[in-house]
């Protein structure tokens, strides 16, 4: 707790340095007055967010500016003496006048802008630009123009990307696949649950996500499926500016944020701050048919999850040298949240062909939980002379708290004859620490260098005990197959080079060999059942790339990628929601390796975008969940555990089409379809209740596909409409299958207070349809269930912009694109 707080204080004297460090930018001798107009030279309107800039004549250094206001008027304070004044907003050309001699207090008077329409159609492309931004090598969506997800979470954005969904539990995948990496600004996330982390998040932080399904050697080799890289928001505009946006909706949803950064010549500050207070109401309905016992059971779950969190991020980034060319950047995030969950379970007992009713047997279940993690993050950036050539060094340290306690009380309702009363509780502690480096070299032209190392050592511990008392009168006592202390070290060290060329113009070949070194310790601390493994391995890369035209070029990549598991899987107590229906991890899971193959085609027309890519991804050691009886009975009924195992091979062929489409100015249109068979060998043996070995085939052929169509329309006074429509087909399984489920969300807003501010409306799975459903078929027991996790979300929100247009979107160049280890793009 003393490293928590040494954080907090320090996180407390960087929120004092940003708030102090604004301040006194703001101050000035106030000696004279500079006053002044800004207007359209055309049509004599004023023009607001214009920015003024002054410099020293002789120094050119930059003294001082501002912007005008909603009337074109600015003022500005400053010393007697000659200086340049600069006056400048896009779609309009710079005006300068230099040699100003300054003596007393000056009304400049009124400076017509002329306008530019070389900049004119540059801006108006940027705030058209659809969400979703189509390349060769990823997609890129961009967070600020989804109206959908306005007062919503990091989980919610992710639900909404092409190529990417979210089940109900949080689980993400990426084309149908659930071995994904999730980065934040190109490092990997430092939660204890990743899932969870996601839905505290609030999704106004987040400024784009990098969709990477086939990642280079450059990248961490961690995650089969591919890489989502969230890019958090950092503000890069001159002076003080900001959005504010507070939300309300039902369920509740009440939350304020804050986006702000003060930007000067030598400096950069920037923090986001946000408050939220939600209740996710959720259901769950299953029915199973247990052939043993000779009995039917209705279980039905209802939920209510409140949480109360606050996440703040604060950051400087300074500029090291005038031209920019080297800049340090140092930030440090916090986030707390405080949940409860209530769920009421109900059993329902009747004779297995359901003629006779037997009794209801009740659970209520009442959990609080505590999350709190602090993390200080660092970056160096250099840029040298040569175009490209660079050197980045990232480091960040974070502390992770995360404590559960509940209480589960059973008892039959007919009779209100008490059957068990059980606590539980899971303190979670975890440090995870970073260091890499990456270096950039163009030799020539057409050949470049890469190179780079990567350090990430995590150590995790999870304390988890359940205790039980047989009546209301005894105490406490422990369950000894419950009760553990799990330990889960990972230290990952690796080293990689990338050499990319380019023939005739038109060929780009991209090769790369990464080399990881695994280190891993899982223990088991209550019963001294120690494990380690230290391995080696390689992941070569390849990307050929063909350009066709200016507007259409194809590619062929390869990359081996590696899923180690982690969390619940390799925890074999990270559940006890119901007695009988358990989760249990193995510690002794192997990671599974992945080779993944991506043809890719990408055409641009006027109005249309289309990405294509065929892919085949060959997986060894995959992981798979079995269904099993447990051989215990709690009440006549049979205690199922479900278990992941590694499987022999799981293959994975798949197609999918992303198109962009421009019906008119004022309509867009966005969809993607992802189809995929999959092919899975291998078998899992277990002892059922009978004391027989059973031995369940995994050899089985699936198909499934699943479709996204995202339609925006601009209306009459400024009113924009967006709809998000999705169908996710079912799904064969060894043990059964999945059903298919279509949902849709839908989001208006408007433009007030002359474009300042925007009020939006959405409202989340209008038909209340986005559940999980299976239909399960084991030896000796038929399971089928429903899950939702949240019900319909109506939410309201009104975003406020200071200093700061709507459309507003950030220039960078090039090879400072965001992307993890801060290597160059080829």
């Amino acid at each position: 707790m003393s490293n928590y707080m040494l954080l907090k204080k320090s996180m407390l004297l960087l929120t004092f340095l940003f708030v102090s460090t604004t301040a006194i930018s703001q101050i000035s001798l106030k000696k004279i007055i500079i006053t002044g107009k800004i207007i359209d030279k055309e049509t004599t309107k004023p023009i607001e967010f214009a920015v003024i800039t002054i410099s020293k004549s002789d120094t050119k250094k930059i003294i001082t500016g501002g912007t005008s206001d909603a009337n074109g008027n600015f003022s500005i304070e400053l010393n007697n003496g000659t200086y340049n004044f600069k006056y400048e907003f896009p779609g309009f050309k710079t005006q300068e006048k230099v040699n100003q001699t300054i003596t007393s207090d000056t009304n400049l008077g009124n400076i017509a802008l002329e306008s530019d329409s070389n900049q004119i159609e540059t801006v108006v492309i940027r705030s058209e630009k659809t969400s979703v931004d189509i390349k060769l090598d990823k997609k890129v969506y961009n967070v600020g123009q989804d109206l959908m997800v306005k007062g919503g979470t990091v989980s919610d954005v992710l639900d909404n990307i092409p190529s990417v969904a979210v089940d109900v539990e949080g689980n993400i995948s990426l084309r149908g696949n659930e071995s994904v990496r999730v980065l934040i600004d190109g490092k990997p996330s430092t939660a204890i649950n990743v899932a969870d982390a996601l839905r505290m998040l609030p999704a106004d932080a987040i400024e784009k996500v990098e969709v990477i399904t086939n990642p280079s050697a450059r990248y961490d080799a961690e995650g089969g499926g591919g890489i989502l890289n969230i890019i958090l928001k950092k503000g890069k505009n001159k002076g003080i500016n900001g959005t504010l946006i507070t939300t309300a909706g039902d369920p509740k949803n009440q939350g304020i944020s804050a986006n702000i950064n003060s930007k000067s010549e030598t400096y950069n500050l920037f923090a986001t701050l946000a408050y939220n207070d939600r209740n996710n109401p959720g259901a769950t309905k299953i029915n199973q048919e247990n052939f043993g016992a000779n009995t039917y059971i209705e279980e039905r779950r209802k939920a209510n999850r409140f949480s109360n969190g606050f996440n703040g991020n604060f950051g400087i980034e300074v500029f090291l040298n005038k031209d920019k060319s080297a800049t340090w950047t140092n930030s440090i995030n916090y986030r707390n949240n405080d949940g409860k969950n209530f769920e009421d379970v109900t059993y329902k007992n009747y004779t297995l062909d359901r003629t006779n009713f037997l009794f209801t047997r009740f659970r209520d279940n009442q959990s609080i939980s505590r999350n709190e993690a602090i993390e200080f993050t660092s970056n160096y950036l250099k840029k040298f002379k040569k175009e490209g050539h660079k050197l980045t060094i990232d480091a960040s340290f974070s502390l992770n708290e995360e404590d559960e306690f509940s209480t589960i009380y059973g008892s039959i309702l007919e009779t209100s004859t008490f059957i068990s009363d059980e606590k539980t509780s899971k303190i979670g502690r975890q440090t995870r620490n970073l260091i890499q480096a990456d270096y950039v070299l163009p030799i020539t032209k057409d050949l470049q260098f890469e190179a780079g190392y990567r350090g990430s050592y995590t150590n995790s511990t999870s304390n988890y005990e359940v205790l039980e008392r047989v009546n209301q009168n005894s105490l406490y006592t422990n369950i000894p197959g419950f009760t553990n202390n799990f330990q889960y070290i990972e230290n990952v060290s690796a080293i990689y080079t990338q050499l990319g060329t380019k023939f005739f113009n038109k060929l780009s070949i991209l090769g790369g060999l990464r080399l990881e070194n695994t280190n891993l310790e899982i223990n088991q601390l209550l019963t001294n059942d120690l494990n380690s493994r230290n391995y080696n391995n390689f992941f070569p890369s390849l990307f050929l790339t063909y350009e066709l035209n200016n507007d259409s070029n194809i590619s062929l990549n390869y990359s081996k990628r590696i899923t180690r598991p982690r969390d619940r899987f390799i925890n074999p107590f990270s559940s006890y929601t119901s007695n009988i229906n358990l989760f249990i991890g193995d510690p002794k899971l192997n990671p599974s390796f992945t080779d993944a193959f991506d043809i890719g085609y990408l055409r641009k027309w006027d109005k249309t975008t289309i990405s294509t890519s065929a892919y085949y991804n060959h997986t060894t050691d995959a992981f798979q969940t079995v269904r099993k009886e447990s051989g215990r009975f709690i009440n006549g009924i049979p205690v199922i555990e479900n278990t992941p195992f590694n499987l022999g091979e799981d293959n994975r062929i798949g197609m999918e089409v992303t198109l962009n489409y421009t019906v008119k100015k004022w309509w867009k249109l966005n969809s993607n379809v992802n189809y995929f068979y999959n092919e899975t060998k291998g078998n899992y043996q277990f002892i059922n209740s009978n004391n027989l070995v059973v031995n369940q085939n995994f050899d089985y052929k699936s198909s499934t596909w699943t479709a996204r169509l995202t339609s925006k329309i601009n209306l009459p006074y400024k009113i924009d409409w967006q709809t998000n429509g999705t169908y996710n087909a079912g799904q064969k399984t060894a043990q059964g299958k999945t059903l298919g489920i279509a949902s849709m969300n839908l989001a208006f807003s408007k433009d007030v207070l002359k474009d300042k501010a925007t009020i939006s409306l959405n409202v989340n799975d209008v038909f209340n349809s986005r559940k999980r459903i299976q239909d399960l078929r084991l030896p000796t027991v038929n399971s089928y269930s429903e899950m939702q996790w949240r019900v319909r979300q109506v939410t309201i929100s009104f975003t406020y912009r200071f200093n700061k247009l709507k459309n507003e979107k950030e220039i960078r160049p090039k090879s400072l694109d965001q992307q993890e280890g801060g290597g160059g793009e080829f």
